[in-house]
C-alpha cells in the first residue's frame, strides 16, 4: 500500500489524524539489530511468507491501533 491509498480510505472511514508531520525516530541506544532472516530465499508460494505491522494512530480524544498482516506472495492485505 502506498501513502495515497492510505490517505484514501482514511478519508473514506472518517479518519483524521491529529498530527499531520511523519515521525522521524530512531533506535534507541544500544537497541539490538536484527539481522535480516529471508535473504537469499525464495518466495514461490502463497502462505510461506508473511510480514505484519502495526501502527498507533492518536486520534482528538482517543486512540486507535491499525494492525496489517500481508503475504509477501501474493503482496495482498489478508486482515
Amino acid at each position: 500500500m502506498n501513502e495515497k491509498r492510505i490517505r484514501r480510505l482514511m478519508r473514506l472511514m472518517g479518519l483524521m489524524p491529529t498530527d499531520q508531520k511523519p515521525h522521524k525516530g530512531g533506535s534507541a541506544k544500544g537497541h539490538k539489530i536484527w539481522p535480516y532472516l529471508l535473504k537469499g530465499m525464495r518466495v514461490e508460494r502463497p502462505k510461506q511468507v508473511r510480514a505484519s505491522d502495526i501502527t498507533y494512530l492518536p486520534m482528538r480524544r482517543e486512540f486507535l491501533y491499525l494492525v496489517a498482516i500481508m503475504g509477501q506472495f501474493t503482496r495482498k492485505v489478508l486482515t
